[in-house]
């Protein structure tokens, strides 16, 4: 089976290199892909020294255009979707999300912190299906409608298609963490970033309660 990653990213200069370190390690994985989602960093020169295929979009146009930008043509059994921020990630974490989609005892798997920082840990605690870190079968993520619209709501829509399934398997990655925006982007650049994806993590839930 053909495996490939994905890793939609907007200013993740200091964090995208290590992840393609750890991903490269993966034997399994055929291909990774970055989408630098409109960066104004150099998220573009950190992947591509590190040897992943990079697709650089003009303007940052959110979470699900880029991945979508990354997906239009792209051909794969089945996919790792990883956020461009993480800490700590291992081989092993991508093996566990991996193993259960290649080996066909599932068709998603979702990545969920554990031990790897207290704010993160306790958001995905609270809301366990919010989570970046996925494998999918590639066919049943090209189902999913108006992917593109979503924004930061991309998780809530994949979740919506799979709601009715029994195929899908959440995942314990240990001592895996994120930076947090206000980090990233200074205290009130990093507030106002985290209320534009609450927001759009709402009106997808809104949406999708009357679909």
């Amino acid at each position: 089976m053909t495996v490939k990653a994905l890793i939609p990213a907007y200013n993740e200069e200091k964090t995208i290199g290590n992840i393609i370190d750890t991903l490269k390690k993966v034997s399994t994985i055929d291909d990774i892909i970055v989408i630098d989602d409109g960066s104004k960093d150099n998220t573009y020169q950190e992947a591509d020294t590190k040897g992943a295929t990079v697709i650089k979009l003009d303007k940052n146009k959110g979470k699900g255009a880029a991945i979508m930008e990354g997906i239009s043509d792209l051909e794969a059994d089945v996919l790792l979707l990883l956020d461009g921020d993480l800490i700590g990630l291992k081989p092993e974490h991508v093996y566990s999300l991996l193993n259960p989609v290649l080996s066909d005892e599932a068709d998603m798997t979702i990545g969920i912190f554990k031990n790897g920082r207290r704010l993160t840990d306790l958001a995905q605690t609270v809301s366990p299906n919010l989570s970046g870190q996925r494998a999918i079968k590639l066919k049943k993520l090209k189902e999913v409608k108006n992917l593109d619209k979503e924004g930061f709501g991309v998780e809530i829509a994949l979740n919506n298609f799979f709601k009715n399934s029994n195929r899908v398997k959440r995942i314990p990655i240990e001592d895996v963490t994120h930076v947090m925006k206000e980090e990233k982007m200074g205290f009130k650049k990093g507030v106002l970033a985290r209320a534009k994806m609450y927001i759009d993590i709402i009106k997808t839930l809104v949406k999708n309660l009357f679909k």
